[in-house]
């Protein structure tokens, strides 16, 4: 059976040798201290206790089927079996390649595409739909939904193909669209989205358990709220194709124009884990390690290197004493980037934000910055993020790379393995956002 690498792997600390004393930029003490929030975080923020709570106090009373979707769809679903074992007639899970850890008895278990759908997400949606079209009165669905959701759950409304859907979120992920606006777009080209779902299964009840990876925890937007109706409008939509200047057929113009569900009767919706939560955990983990922790945003939502220039001049400002922040610190932010892509590198949203950060910290000693998913995947790679410190420029510099011609073509991922600091942890069986940690001694 697969599982879960307990740890990330964090760059060995290179020395730097200069009129032969041995000087560091930042401490072994100092790393180690990063990958205990790292592990510290992962653990406290796992999808089993979520499950646990939310279902501990619920009377499940008529026939009990499950369904999950997202990239901790296993994990919640394992969860959900143990503690409601026999109860469960029959199960679907729908989870990202790579994400299933084995099989969990009478829960059938499909792997489709993410951060696009491919032919998986539409016959596990199929399959989904088609138990809970046979759903009666006084059946009962427990629906397990967490980040992912929106592409491993998919069915296209009639008259659309596949390859419609996988053109215009292409377009959508490339363009820099926030998370809310992209699933605007989304739900209104699917049957099971902006709670239609929901419709499918009536009249059976829904009960929801999510794992918000949404800001603000809208519910209509976390895996575009299959279970939910929409708070978004038609015009909303279409001034989200304007704003990014998207051009799209007059055919999907004419599905983006028609109004969503905007009354569900037969679904409840619980939230049992968000950025929130993550950055709480960092908190109270940074506080044991002898930081004062500063929880300073968990809404980020701007272009990754613009944060992770934001962020650096804050560290800056930390090691002048020009600021109120004083060593040894922890400054925590948590939210979601975004990256337009302009180049054909590799990477993801926490690794640019690490390297532009690395940029602005050159020279500076005894403070590192982290960035990582709490999913385990940032981008389309296998690192959850990136941990840069003051010599990361440096470093980069004597392999003849520069930070501006990595972020210009987008390959924050190359940069930072040929430095050794990617952060690599695995599929964490969880997904709320992200979280970025300045840690200064």
């Amino acid at each position: 059976m697969k599982r879960i690498k307990a740890a990330p792997k964090l760059p060995r600390r290179k020395k730097r040798i200069m009129n032969n004393k041995i000087t560091f930029h930042c401490s072994e003490e100092l790393y180690r201290d990063a990958k205990t929030i790292i592990d510290g975080v992962i653990r406290a923020n796992r999808s089993q206790e979520a499950v646990k709570n939310a279902i501990k106090n619920k009377n499940f009373k008529g026939s009990l089927y499950l369904a999950a979707i997202g990239k901790a769809a296993w994990t919640m679903a394992n969860c959900a079996k143990e503690e409601l074992g026999g109860k469960i007639r029959r199960g679907i899970v729908i989870t990202k390649y790579g994400h299933s850890l084995g099989d969990i008895k009478g829960i059938e278990i499909i792997e489709a595409g993410h951060p696009l759908p491919d032919e998986n997400s539409i016959a596990g949606a199929k399959k989904i739909t088609e138990m809970a079209d046979n759903l009666g009165t006084g059946d009962e669905l427990l629906f397990l939904v967490s980040g992912g959701g929106s592409a491993l759950f998919e069915q296209p409304l009639p008259g659309l193909t596949l390859a419609d859907i996988t053109e215009i979120n292409s377009r959508l992920l490339a363009c820099g669209a926030g998370i809310v606006e992209i699933n605007m777009i989304r739900k209104r080209l699917s049957a099971v989205k902006a709670g239609r779902f929901a419709q499918i299964c009536a009249p059976a009840k829904v009960f929801t358990i999510a794992l918000s990876d949404v800001l603000g925890d809208r519910l209509d937007s976390i895996a575009c709220g299959p279970a939910v109706p929409d708070m978004s409008t038609a015009d909303e939509a279409m001034a989200v194709i304007e704003k990014y200047k998207l051009i799209v057929s007059n055919k999907i113009k004419e599905y983006l124009l028609k109004e969503t569900p905007k009354r569900i009767d037969n679904a409840e919706t619980v939230i049992t884990g968000s950025v929130r939560t993550l950055c709480e955990s960092a908190s109270i983990i940074a506080s044991s390690l002898g930081y004062t922790p500063h929880v300073l945003c968990c809404e980020m939502d701007c272009e990754a290197r613009e944060a992770g220039r934001m962020i650096s001049s804050i560290a800056k400002q930390i090691n002048s004493g020009s600021n109120s922040f004083k060593r040894p610190c922890a400054l925590i932010f948590g939210g979601e980037t975004v990256v337009t892509l302009k180049g054909k590198g590799k990477g993801g949203r926490n690794q640019e934000l690490a390297l532009a950060a690395a940029e602005g910290i050159a020279g500076l000693d005894n403070l590192l910055i982290f960035s990582f998913g709490s999913d385990g995947t940032d981008g389309p790679t296998d690192a959850a993020g990136g941990i840069v410190d003051g010599s990361t420029a440096r470093r980069l510099k004597e392999k003849k790379l520069t930070i501006s011609g990595i972020l210009e073509n987008n390959d924050a991922y190359n940069g930072l393995n040929a430095v050794d600091s990617l952060i690599k942890t695995g599929p964490t069986g969880t997904n709320v956002n992200d979280i970025t940690v300045i840690l200064c001694k």
